[in-house]
């Protein structure tokens, strides 16, 4: 799966000022990321506030951006949640084209036990059509995916080929460098976590951020693969402020701002329960935006 190596993006789904979804943002949203550099996309994933979003609204932002980006780059489609029938339902369902895999959340708000998890994952690897990105962000989730079990379906299904880990512990990442079949990827979940991850071994970045600094993502995780940490070094350090920033009130929210801010996107709407950045909030990202240049 070398089109999991590298600098993903997360991307956000534009909003008009109505509520509905802003196609005519999306696509220069995606020309941005293709322009800047980036490895591949990941559409829908939960920057995308899928969870909000209509079964028939996803649907069409997959295809359109499929058509959109017209082969210039690998997708990954984001489908996740807590109701593991309907989750492998819609894998067995998704329509691949344009798409080389499928980015799958832990389930979140049930706490499944770690063989809970597990038979979770085996219904939808027995269901796809499209190898399978474990994600481990227990922030969100309320649960943890262990390294164990995150070994274990790697070992026992060819189709789950790598973790994307947001657990922020990197004795848990360890584990995993030590214990993963060779060809099991681990892709960094946080942006601030990306250089140090990828010193341990990790290929890439599945990011945030990059949805306004494509090409100084693209750019930190080519250096870190090349073990050039001395030049990758100040462009981690340049983003960490601008990263803080984008989730000091929850994500995307801080991005979907700066992205307005740059021109790329017409407006910061979100869908609720989500809100746009306050006036402080604001006031900062503008400065760091400045700084950055």
């Amino acid at each position: 799966m070398n089109e999991l190596r590298g600098a993903g993006v997360a991307l956000v789904t534009p909003f008009n000022t109505d509520g509905t979804v802003d196609f005519e943002s999306l696509a220069k949203l995606i020309d941005f990321q293709i322009d800047g550099g980036i490895d591949y996309l990941v559409v829908l994933g939960t920057t995308g506030e899928t969870a909000t979003l209509t079964a028939e609204e996803r649907k069409q932002i997959w295809t359109f951006t499929s058509e959109k980006v017209n082969g210039r780059i690998p997708l990954v489609a984001g489908i996740g949640g807590n109701n593991t029938y309907e989750i492998a339902n819609q894998v067995a369902e998704f329509d691949i084209q344009g798409y080389c895999a499928i980015l799958s959340v832990s389930p979140y708000y049930n706490k499944p036990t770690q063989e809970g998890i597990y038979q979770h994952y085996k219904a939808i690897a027995l269901a796809s059509k499209l190898p399978i990105i474990l994600y481990n962000v227990p922030g969100r989730t309320g649960s943890n995916l262990s390294p164990a079990t995150t070994v274990r379906l790697a070992k026992d299904f060819d189709n789950i080929v790598a973790t994307k880990e947001a657990s922020g512990s990197f004795a848990q990442f360890n584990e995993i460098m030590r214990d993963k079949p060779a060809d099991f990827l681990l892709i960094s979940g946080d942006d601030p976590a990306t250089l140090p991850m990828m010193a341990l071994g990790a290929v890439g970045i599945i990011s945030v951020v990059g949805n306004a600094y494509p090409a100084e993502v693209t750019a930190l995780t080519k250096y870190c693969a090349q073990d050039d940490y001395a030049t990758a070094r100040p462009i981690h350090n340049k983003l960490l402020r601008i990263t803080d920033l984008c989730f000091i009130e929850a994500n995307p929210c801080g991005v979907k701002y700066i992205l307005q801010e740059k021109g790329v996107i017409a407006h910061d709407s979100l869908r609720l329960p989500l809100l746009p950045v306050g006036k402080a909030t604001q006031d900062a990202i503008k400065a760091e935006i400045a700084l950055i240049g």
